[in-house]
């Protein structure tokens, strides 16, 4: 199974409707959100992409209440971080501030640590796969990006938008 990694989307419609259009084509079927929607109305972007989002909140997303009516519009899913789950048998962690991080990373839990916040592309792939997949509004960069993850290997890779 391929999931999308994005983060940090700072209500850049154009770069939410390329990046679900690019994952859609890659193969995922689900994203995975690392936080920083900004607005509500980002979330229905994901649903016309016709992609499953699971999400946590970012220290930007300030309008929660509306933000939480959004996702259960769309039956999408929404937590506050960090958030663990598992997804095709494989433990994930998916957090929009990178707290403890190298901890997390070291104790063997997961199998994925997603993350976003810096606004910087990472991806270690000894042990742990932890992915930042940047930032897909390009604000602070000029270069927007996500991230394909494909968990049947735990490979990934940097998607440009």
């Amino acid at each position: 199974m391929k999931i999308g990694i994005i983060s940090d989307t700072h209500d850049r419609l154009d770069m939410v409707r390329q990046s679900c259009q690019l994952l859609r084509q890659a193969g995922a079927q689900t994203v995975l959100h690392a936080g920083d929607f900004v607005a509500p109305f980002v979330v229905s972007e994901f649903d016309k992409g016709g992609i499953s989002l699971i999400a946590v909140y970012g220290n930007n997303d300030g309008e929660r209440i509306f933000l939480s009516q959004k996702f259960k519009e769309y039956r999408f899913q929404l937590y506050q971080g960090p958030y663990e789950f598992e997804l095709e048998g494989r433990k994930i962690c998916l957090m929009h501030e990178p707290r403890c991080l190298e901890a997390l990373a070291r104790s063997g839990s997961y199998d994925l640590i997603v993350y976003g916040h810096t606004h910087q592309i990472d991806i270690q792939e000894e042990g742990t796969l932890v992915i930042n997949p940047g930032e897909a509004c390009g604000y602070l960069s000029g270069k927007p990006t996500c991230a394909l993850v494909d968990l049947a290997d735990m490979s990934g890779q940097i998607i440009e938008l």
